[in-house]
């Protein structure tokens, strides 16, 4: 499995976007650095539906707005 995941930064609240096949590895790497907390993933069996997904998060607005709206609780 593939996943689309947002991380957010527990300090500053700023939000990671990302994709992986193996999201508790991921997860570990990032929180290395600072405190990251999974907020939010998304599974899919092709890697490229994943990338494709993540891409669309970080390059249209849109895309990520519309996920932003149904996440707004989980965002806080």
């Amino acid at each position: 499995m593939y996943y689309v995941y947002i991380l957010k930064n527990t300090r500053t609240n700023e939000l990671y976007y990302g994709y992986t096949n193996n999201i508790e590895r991921r997860i570990a790497e990032h929180s290395r650095k600072q405190p990251q907390e999974l907020v939010y993933y998304e599974a899919y069996k092709s890697e490229s539906d994943a990338r494709n997904r993540e891409m669309k998060l970080k390059h249209h607005a849109q895309a990520l707005t519309a996920l932003k709206g149904r996440l707004s609780e989980s965002l806080k």
